[in-house]
């Protein structure tokens, strides 16, 4: 009786356990997902504002159409048990007749990491690429591109699996077959216009909003503790990949600032999230096998990898990439996936520091050369074509006008930039509109009657050019000496300074535009000094960007609603 009775509990037990295994499975599938939204969210914030529509059009379409060709035709080229010579897979249409017995809970988790690999190249892409290629190129990566390379090795008949390559969620699979694909697509559909000058000096292009892009890289960073982690078969298991997956991309985000900050005077905020992303990558390959010192040794490589790719890749190879895609993905999934043959300290796939040779490391190096190969092969052949018949990138005109407003139809993908309808206040009947022929007669200022009256006061206009902060302590400011009216203007400032060399991803920035508003304060009655002292008092700072202001002549001024003109129509009294 307590045989059976113990019996039972251990099935209980097992059932439970197995329960919450396949329970935490699918959530980790779940934030993989929830990347997407990272990745969108990094790719439009490294890019300009007029292609924020069209980068999120690419992210969405990404999964949404990789779906359907895993349905298809991937998921069986992925998973089947019938592979032929090992290495291409024959599709298992059981995913169309046979729904109760069907892996789903597999089938949902490979899409995911599917969809992961198709969105990698969009970023290094964005901004003068057709989006009917893009979607024709998303829909055959995950057709016929990931499934094969990654069923080699997470499909337990492919034959890197059985030869002993470790990738335990994708390094090599996912991140360097994106980084690959990255780097064909972006140098075959050439740099944005501006990028270069004609001796080939990159030029910075910066994006639009860097807030949109550290938010897309810690979501990125909270969905992969899912990437790493759904396919832990224990707890102790998980805790070991959500410590490794804390400590690399920190460690790799601490290098990269402090090495951007060597090398360019100051720590540059784009290149040190793209750390964050780089120690990501490296650690993903082998976030179960290696300790928390290995993951601190890999994350610090993989944040000084990042910075020297990217000015490689744009400086060296005029390759543009707008977001660093092939620096983070290609190069640190390569540097990851060998790290695992360096630094593992499992008994099986015992690395080369811990005493297991060059078995492990030559494993590794093989698999990422095969799956490399395989990548670069069939995607120079996709982009190749794409190019000779219907083209890959944008036309010039769509590329300056962006591709929001051209592919899309948008005026502009933040509602601060586009047209709203017209807010009415008060009484908007009939009986409020004035007949034109009631209007008041203005006697504007003319030579004449300007001779006539050389006492008239003078008007001069002084218009302020400044930083959006400094707009309450200007105003403020000039209440105080009696200006009682302003026209207040947002504007966009463009400038530099003579011996200041500032750099965006170790390129040095040319010219930049920032947000300023313009104050046009028209004065007769306070002195043009007293107007002008007060103001640069109030902004002054002593740093770039206090601004510039101008002083001009005006003609005449006239008040519609009383006809007044020059010194009286200045007035706040009637």
């Amino acid at each position: 009786m307590d045989n059976m009775l113990n019996t039972a509990v251990t099935q209980a037990v097992e059932q439970a356990n197995a329960f919450t295994i396949g329970i935490w499975f699918l959530i980790g599938a779940a934030l993989v997902f929830f990347m997407q939204c990272g990745f969108a969210m990094v790719e439009t914030g490294f890019t300009r504002a007029k292609n924020a529509g069209n980068i999120i059009m690419k992210n969405l379409m990404d999964f949404c159409i990789g779906t359907i060709m895993f349905i298809f035709l991937g998921f069986g080229l992925m998973m089947s048990e019938n592979y032929l010579f090992g290495i291409i897979g024959v599709p298992d249409l059981q995913i169309f007749t046979n729904f109760d017995n069907f892996p789903w809970s597999s089938f949902v988790f490979n899409l995911v990491f599917c969809a992961t690999a198709a969105t990698i190249v969009s970023g290094a892409m964005a901004e003068r690429t057709k989006f009917i290629s893009y979607c024709i190129y998303s829909g055959l990566i995950s057709l016929v591109v990931y499934p094969i390379e990654a069923g080699w090795v997470w499909n337990s008949q492919g034959w890197l699996a059985q030869l002993g390559f470790v990738d335990f969620a994708g390094s090599a699979c996912i991140h360097t077959v994106g980084g690959i694909s990255a780097l064909i697509g972006a140098a075959m559909v050439g740099p944005r216009i501006g990028k270069y000058t004609k001796e080939g000096k990159p030029r910075a292009i910066p994006g639009h909003s860097l807030t949109l892009g550290a938010l897309g890289v810690f979501i990125l960073w909270f969905g992969w503790y899912g990437f790493n982690g759904a396919a832990a078969t224990d707890l102790t298991q998980l805790a070991q990949i959500f410590a490794t997956t804390t400590v690399a991309p920190a460690a790799a985000t601490c290098a990269t600032m402090i090495y951007t900050w060597i090398k360019n005077g100051k720590p540059d905020v784009s290149m040190s999230l793209n750390g964050s992303l780089a120690g990501l990558v490296a650690i993903t390959a082998g976030c179960h096998t290696v300790d928390i010192l290995g993951s601190l040794i890999i994350g610090i490589i993989s944040g000084i990898i990042v910075v020297v790719a990217v000015e490689f890749v744009d400086s060296k190879l005029k390759v543009d990439d707008p977001v660093g895609a092939i620096a983070v993905h290609m190069c640190n999934g390569i540097w990851g996936t060998l790290a695992v043959g360096i630094f593992s300290k499992d008994s099986a796939t015992l690395g080369l520091l811990y005493g297991g040779g060059m078995t492990q490391l030559g494993k590794q190096a093989l698999g990422i050369l095969s799956i490399g190969t395989y990548t670069a092969v069939l995607m120079t052949i996709i982009f190749f074509l794409l190019k000779k018949t219907i083209g890959l990138r944008a036309s010039k005109e769509e590329e300056v006008r962006g591709l929001d407003l051209t592919e899309h139809g948008l005026a502009s993908s933040y509602a601060d930039f586009m047209p709203v309808p017209q807010v009415l206040t008060g009484k908007t009947g009939e009986s409020d509109l004035v007949p034109p022929e009631k209007a008041v007669e203005v006697n504007l200022l003319t030579p004449e009657n300007k001779a006539a009256d050389p006492g008239r006061p003078k008007l001069t206009n002084v218009s302020i050019v400044t930083k959006q902060s400094k707009f309450t302590e200007l105003n403020t400011a000039l209440t105080a000496i009696g200006i009682t009216g302003m026209t207040v203007t947002q504007v966009l400032g463009c400038g530099t300074q003579l011996g200041k060399t500032e750099y965006y991803r170790g390129v040095e920035v040319e010219m930049n535009l920032l947000p300023k508003i313009r104050i046009d304060i028209v004065v007769s009655k306070v002195p043009v000094k007293t107007v002008v002292d007060t103001a640069v008092k109030a902004l002054y700072t002593g740093h770039i960007g206090d601004g510039k202001i101008f002083i001009y002549d005006v003609e005449d001024v006239v008040r519609i609603r009383t006809g007044q003109t020059g010194y009286d129509a200045l007035q706040d009294t009637e």
